[in-house]
C-alpha cells in the first residue's frame, strides 16, 4: 500500500515537472487596454504578464546592448522588430519568472511572429487561447495620445506614431487574429467599454481556462 502510494506521488510529480507552460496571447490595437487588463489578470488569476513591447523597450535601453539601435528604429517607425530578438527575449523572460501560465501581450503581431513561434515555441507551449480586446481607432487614439499627455515615456505615443502603429496593426496583425479564429481559440472583448466592464467579460473568459 505504502509502496503503490510513494510511485503514485513520484508519478504525479514527474507529470507536474514536464507539464508544459500554459500561454494566452492578448492582442488588440494601440490603447486597447492590455496593460490594464493583464494587471487584473495576474491579480484575479494568477498569470505571469509579459509584454513583448516591454521587453523590447527594456532591451533597448540597456547599455551596450547589440539590439538596442535595431529596436528603437522599428519603434520610431511604428513596424515590428524581427521575430528572432522578440522570441528570444520572452523565452527568457519566461524562464527567469519560474512560473506557469503566462500572459504574452502584443505578440504574434505579424506573420513573421507566428511563423517564429510556431518554429521555436508552439510544442514547447501549451496556448489556452488568444484573448482580443477590440477597440476602434478613434478611441485607441485618444487613449494613447492621454497617456503621452501624462508622460508615458514612451516616444511612440505621439499622433504620426500612432497612425503608422494602427495602420500596422490593422494590415498585419488582424490577420494573425483571424488565423487563431480559424482554430476557434479567439476571445473577443469590446474593449471599449470601461475597464470595469472590460474585465467582467475578460473574468467569465478565464474562468474557463481553470
Amino acid at each position: 500500500m505504502f509502496v503503490s502510494s510513494w510511485l503514485r506521488g513520484v508519478a504525479r510529480l514527474a507529470m507536474s515537472a514536464t507539464q508544459k507552460p500554459r500561454v494566452v496571447f492578448v492582442l488588440g490595437s494601440p490603447g486597447a487596454g492590455k496593460g490594464t487588463q493583464c494587471k487584473n489578470i495576474m491579480k484575479e488569476f494568477g498569470y505571469v504578464h509579459l509584454s513583448a513591447g516591454d521587453l523590447l523597450r527594456e532591451e533597448r535601453s540597456k547599455p551596450g546592448s547589440e539590439y538596442g539601435e535595431l529596436i528603437e528604429q522599428h519603434i520610431r517607425n511604428g513596424t515590428i522588430v524581427p521575430v528572432e530578438i522578440t522570441c528570444s527575449l520572452i523565452e527568457r523572460a519566461m524562464h527567469k519568472s519560474g512560473g506557469n501560465k503566462f500572459l504574452i501581450d502584443g505578440f504574434p503581431r505579424n506573420k513573421e511572429n507566428l511563423e517564429g513561434w510556431t518554429k521555436n515555441m508552439a510544442d514547447r507551449v501549451q496556448l489556452e487561447g488568444v484573448l482580443f480586446l477590440d477597440c476602434p481607432e478613434d478611441v485607441s487614439t485618444a487613449r494613447c495620445l492621454g497617456r503621452g499627455a501624462k508622460g508615458s515615456g514612451r516616444s511612440d505615443d505621439n499622433p504620426e506614431s500612432l497612425k503608422k502603429r494602427f495602420e500596422t496593426y490593422v494590415k498585419d496583425t488582424m490577420p494573425i487574429i483571424e488565423h487563431y479564429e480559424k482554430l476557434d481559440l479567439v476571445h473577443r472583448v469590446d474593449s471599449k467599454q470601461s475597464p470595469k466592464h472590460v474585465f467582467q467579460d475578460i473574468k467569465d473568459i478565464f474562468q474557463q481556462f481553470q
